[in-house]
Formats: structure tokens, C-alpha cells, sequence
């Protein structure tokens, strides 16, 4: 009897692809990541480093053609499956425009629209994007959805957090997802969180475990240590410290009470940014030890696994922008399983 052939993989092209979270979910949920771009070295060096098999456009996307792609990757307009990406979203971030009350005029803004230059020129079946939340009011959103819906695709878009999908962090994302057959539908929520325990508590021990990644240590001050040494375990924070030993700036701030805390084991991990190795930067702090946490112990919080590859060839805070700037790879997975189902159902 003959075997029975196993279907095609749905093809895949992975836009602003950064260290390759999004092609790794989308690989993960069994899509074949044909094409990718990415402007910066680093994060192409570190891309190679994982997805060897992809075909990577290292340059910017407004100077990249649709023609080139499509004849590079052997297809033909309207036959690629699924066009995601992450526009650079560092003009809409909260802190640039301070929470929302002003406007920031950033030309990085305006690469959504090369994304929808794309979606016409290439047709794909489906559409997804991922971004920060303040895109969700942004007039570019608008007009984006606008001509996705006159190119027939039927769009869902809204602010999900990742904690509901699998990921072991709080970090709310604009997620839009868009079919040309079917209905778009996002992934169910996951039916457990998962914390910072099932994370990272059984990693090896850092600083002697071989991976550079979480083998890098950390310099501080004496008296910061001290400091560190006396922030209570599991979740305390600089405002537990006695008042004569908190920094002059902390306790005169109002804001930014995160700074110097430790991560809880049993609540997720507040969101990984790229100064997730700095604890002046955030709740990064481990829930025992005293130290921030890792290069690897992030990337995993992140929902990277452990063997994932990140080029540390510019050392580690280039390499902390990386994993910050990632996207988790089980909330990818979860929504790209869901496109698939709307793809199928769409038949």
C-alpha cells in the first residue's frame, strides 16, 4: 500500500523579523518560513543563527520589491499562505508619547504602510500583525484595516495580553489577524497561566552552566548588592528598604515603583524590555538570588526555549535589546494555529 503523503506546510514570509520570535511561533504551529526581512545586523546574525532555512532579505523593506520576493521564493502572487509582521513600534511606545498625551511624528510610524504595499502587490491568504497596544487608536490602524477590508479580507483586530496565551509574562500586544476566505478568529486563551516557577526555576544554576546567555554576571557596587541583599524574596520591592537606604531620586519619584524589585515565582513576569538585565530599569530582579535575572532566564520568560540562539557578539545589553524587542513565540503559535483553522475552514 502506498504511504500517505503528509500535506504541504502552509508557507509563510516573516516581516521586521528582529531575533526571529515570530518565525519561531509560526514554525512551532507548522508553518514553512520561506522569507523573512531584517534591517539590523545583529538581530540578522542572530536569525541565521535559528532558521537556517529561511531566506533572509537583510535590508530595508522599502527598498525591497514584491517582484524580488515573490521570483526569489518560486511562487506567484496570491499563492503565499500567511504575511505576518511587527512593524518597529518604538514611535507608538507609551514612554515616547508619554502614556498617550502627546503625539510622536516617527517615520518608523509609517512602515504599516509598506506592509499593506505588500498584502496588495503579493495577495497572501492571510494577514497577521503584532504591535504595541497605543496602534489600536493610531489613524495608520485605521487605515490599514480600511484597505485590508477592500481588498476582501475579513479582520479582527484588538489589545491581547500574553499571559492568557501561554506566555509566563504580562504583556498586552494589538494582535490583528485577517482571511480572504473564512472568518478571522483569534486562539482560544490558554486554560492555565504559566508563572515564573514554571519558567525558570529549573534552570541550572547561572554563571557555570556553559550558556554565555546566562553565564554573563553582572558588576555592581557594594553598597548596591547590599541593597539587593536586603529587598525582601518573592515579589519585594525598593520600597520595602528602610528609607535612609533608598535612593534620593526613588523617594522623591511617584512613578516607576518597579524599579529594584524582584520577580514573584508563582505570578507572571512583569514585560521583558530591553533593559530586562538592569534592575534600575524595571522588576527584574530574580525572586531570590541577588542579581537581575539572566540573558537567558529573559529570552525564556519570553517563551523562547532554552537553546534558542542569541548573537552576543556586541555583548549583553545589545543582546537584552534583542530579547526585549522579541515576540513571545507561544502567543505566535497560538494565533497562527487559529489562522490555519480559518484557513481550513475557509476551503
Amino acid at each position: 500500500m502506498a504511504r500517505r503523503s503528509q500535506p504541504p506546510s502552509l508557507t509563510a514570509v516573516d516581516l521586521f523579523a528582529g531575533a526571529g520570535g515570530l518565525s519561531l511561533g509560526l514554525t512551532d504551529a507548522g508553518y514553512d518560513v520561506v522569507g523573512a526581512v531584517e534591517l539590523d545586523p545583529l538581530a540578522a546574525e542572530t536569525y541565521r543563527l535559528n532558521h537556517r532555512d529561511t531566506v533572509l532579505w537583510e535590508c530595508d523593506i522599502r527598498e525591497l520589491g514584491s517582484e524580488e520576493m515573490l521570483d526569489t521564493l518560486g511562487l506567484e502572487k496570491g499563492e503565499l499562505d500567511l504575511l505576518a509582521s511587527c512593524p518597529p513600534c518604538q514611535g507608538f511606545s507609551s514612554v515616547r508619547t508619554l502614556n498617550g498625551s502627546r503625539d510622536v511624528e516617527d517615520a518608523r510610524n509609517d512602515l504599516i504602510d509598506d506592509v499593506a504595499r505588500l498584502v496588495r502587490d503579493l495577495a497572501p491568504r492571510a494577514v497577521m500583525m503584532e504591535n504595541v497596544p497605543a496602534l489600536k487608536t493610531d489613524v495608520r490602524r485605521d487605515r490599514f484595516t480600511a484597505e485590508l477590508t477592500d481588498l476582501g479580507y475579513d479582520v479582527i483586530d484588538d489589545v491581547l495580553d500574553v499571559r492568557d496565551f501561554g506566555v509566563p509574562q504580562r504583556r498586552p500586544r494589538y494582535v490583528l489577524l485577517a482571511v480572504r476566505v473564512g472568518r478571522a478568529r483569534f486562539a482560544p486563551r490558554a486554560r492555565r497561566a504559566r508563572n515564573v516557577r514554571d519558567a525558570i526555576a529549573t534552570l541550572p544554576p547561572a554563571g557555570s552552566s556553559g550558556d554565555p546567555l546566562h553565564d554573563h554576571g553582572e558588576r555592581r557596587r557594594e553598597d548596591v548588592v547590599h541593597k539587593i541583599s536586603l529587598i525582601p524574596p518573592d515579589g519585594g520591592s525598593r520600597t520595602d528598604l528602610p528609607e535612609e537606604l533608598q535612593l534620593e531620586c526613588h523617594r522623591n519619584c511617584d512613578g516607576f515603583f518597579d524599579v529594584y524589585g524582584r520577580m514573584s515565582w508563582d505570578d507572571v513576569s512583569p514585560t521583558i524590555t530591553g533593559g530586562c538585565v538592569n534592575p534600575s530599569k524595571g522588576r527584574f530582579l530574580h525572586p531570590v538570588e541577588n542579581r537581575s535575572i539572566t540573558l537567558r532566564e529573559a529570552a525564556v520568560l519570553q517563551g523562547f526555549p532554552p537553546d534558542y540562539r542569541f548573537s552576543m557578539r556586541r555583548g549583553k545589553y545589545a543582546a537584552a535589546a534583542m530579547v526585549g524587542n522579541a515576540l513571545p513565540p507561544p502567543f505566535i503559535e497560538r494565533h497562527a494555529r487559529a489562522v490555519t483553522r480559518a484557513l481550513e475552514a475557509g476551503r
